[in-house]
């Protein structure tokens, strides 16, 4: 048996039993409850998958089975390149069903930082999908844990990994033959249960270490009426990826709730976006922004509808008001805020359509949609000035955000850092309002990140790899305004005396040494950047002059 860990004795303990909670029991929940529900899966081999939650709890057996084979221990890292397919979320469950911790990778980082990530998790395994086979090739002999690698296909779709000096499996050649059973064992609720790296701001990314017990709870008041409101006659896709922060706790959410799950795989397209809702008749999406200005783009030029859907939930980078306008005035579609980040599970708060917020004007009711909502239970907020003192509900008194609770991490993985985490608050690193009915809204952030499309970029990586040039005197990365991707990176470059400098030099130069997605957006040689009097970039000067740069020059 296991004790029940509380933060201090109790005069008179309680009577209830001390069961653990665990993510296999998720699972196990949907088995009991809702056994013929179905999980929809678009798949890299050009079919649709479709099967039911005793299906997928048969083959997490399987999987476990095999992960026991292959002689995984408990506390060991498995990590995943993939999609967000019925094969990622048997490995949700088997890895952490085991005890051992699932490692999910961002396949959007450039291939050095994804070495360094599996290096740094210590991973034992590696599962990924074919389609990220030339990305593993740059790296994967590189690795310096890794024992073998999981190609996550049929095994009549396995490609020849000639180059790859690491034992190569079939996923399904792993389960063929595996018994259909498997003994859970029974731990600690405080067990690792899911390692996810934030991108990085300054240096490398920080691993966040879930345990079982968060992990449950999250998906708990996830599935509330307070967050995603998921029930039985639910139909959930979630656009956000399945390596981004587990997809926003919708493979855990799901199987608790009983909803149906439609999984998109990598079709991140309108035209993708709209077949699987039509067919499916999705209710639910989740997603950044960016993700539904793109179904819109679509649907405008095809002149076509999505009745089906009720609700998109979006995280990841402010809600645009045009956009939150437009699918409530042209689809009839509730656009519901939610607010989280790697470091708080992720999601702590949102907006969802309350008889009460419905009720109120359109402009008040899309003033609110526009703010990352409320926080729901088990989640504390408080904005803090710059000593950490507390600061006034008020709407109008800004200060750095900071929150709590079950499920928000107390430190990252290996790692000390002790600003970040002081007094028991994890520091956010935004600035932000809170209003007297809790409503939640960030105005501006503390470093100089770029948040493009629900993903960050480092700016002072790119400044520092732009500094390698031999004709480069000083650069600056900022975040000005874009209407797509609501920020992208915009480069300043001083030349060396003397030296002749274009753009399309500064661009060649770094093709290569950061992801696709980090390049600016456009580059500008200046004479000079404007200083501090101790030398330090005025990022906040230039952020003013070019705020309206891109979109200017798209005008």
């Amino acid at each position: 048996m296991f004790e029940c860990t509380q933060q201090t004795q109790p005069t008179l303990a309680g009577d209830a039993q001390c069961s653990q909670l665990l993510i296999i029991d998720l699972l196990r929940h949907a088995l009991r409850r809702h056994p013929e529900q179905e999980i929809v899966s678009r798949r890299l081999e050009g079919d649709i998958h479709r099967y039911t939650y005793a299906d997928c709890y048969q083959r997490t057996c399987q999987l476990a089975n095999a992960l026991t084979a292959l002689d995984v221990q408990p506390g060991e890292r498995v990590a995943t390149l993939a999609w967000n397919t019925y094969r990622h979320m048997e490995l949700y469950y088997a890895v952490s069903g085991i005890g051992a911790v699932i490692h999910t990778v961002n396949p959007r980082l450039i291939a050095e930082q994804i070495q360094w990530i599996i290096d740094d998790a210590a991973a034992t395994w590696l599962f990924l999908d074919i389609s990220f086979v030339p990305l593993l090739e740059q790296f994967a002999n590189e690795l310096k844990t890794v024992k073998g690698i999981v190609m996550m296909c049929d095994e009549a779709m396995q490609p020849e990994l000639e180059h790859i000096w690491l034992p190569v499996q079939n996923y399904e050649a792993l389960l063929a033959n595996q018994p259909q059973q498997f003994d859970w064992p029974v731990f600690s609720e405080n067990t690792a249960a899911l390692l996810c790296y934030t991108s990085g701001t300054t240096g490398n990314p920080k691993g966040v270490l879930t345990s079982h017990r968060s992990t449950v709870l999250h998906a708990q008041a996830t599935a509330s009426p307070e967050l995603l409101d998921l029930r039985e006659n639910t139909v959930l896709m979630p656009m956000v990826a399945m390596y981004h922060v587990g997809a926003w706790g919708a493979p855990y959410a799901a199987p608790l709730a009983g909803c149906k799950l439609v999984l998109p795989g990598a079709g991140m397209s309108g035209e993708a976006m709209h077949e699987l809702i039509t067919n499916e008749r999705v209710t639910v999406g989740l997603g950044v922004p960016t993700i539904w200005l793109t179904l819109h783009s679509y649907l405008s030029e095809t002149q076509q509808q999505i009745p089906s859907l009720e609700r998109v939930c979006v995280g990841g980078a402010a809600s645009p008001l045009g956009l939150v306008k437009t699918y409530d005035e042209r689809y009839n579609i509730y656009w519901q805020p939610i607010w989280g980040m790697t470091e708080t599970g992720p999601l702590a708060c949102s907006a969802p359509p309350t008889a009460q917020l419905l009720a109120l004007p359109k402009a008040e009711r899309y003033a609110i949609q526009t703010t990352a909502g409320r926080a729901c239970f088990g989640v504390d907020m408080m904005i803090a000035d710059a000593d950490g003192k507390p600061l006034p509900h008020d709407g109008t008194t800004s200060g750095e955000l900071r929150v709590r609770g079950p499920w928000i991490t107390q430190r990252y993985f290996q790692r000390d850092d002790p600003d970040t985490f002081a007094d028991g608050w994890l520091a956010t690193g935004d600035i932000a309002v809170i209003d007297r009915h809790g409503y939640m809204k960030v105005v501006d952030r503390k470093k100089d990140v770029i948040k493009s499309g629900g993903e960050w970029i480092s700016s002072l990586d790119i400044e520092s790899i732009t500094s390698q040039h031999p004709d480069v005197n000083e650069s600056c990365v900022i975040g000005v305004k874009h209407p797509k991707w609501d920020e992208r990176p915009l480069l300043l470059v001083v030349p060396n005396s003397g030296a002749q400098l274009d753009k399309q030099a500064i661009y060649a130069f770094l093709e290569g040494k950061i992801a696709k997605w980090w390049t600016p957006d456009d580059i500008i040689i200046v004479d000079s950047l404007p200083h501090t009097g101790t030398g330090k970039l005025i990022k906040n000067e230039l952020r003013k002059q070019y705020l309206n740069y891109l979109t200017e020059q798209s005008s």
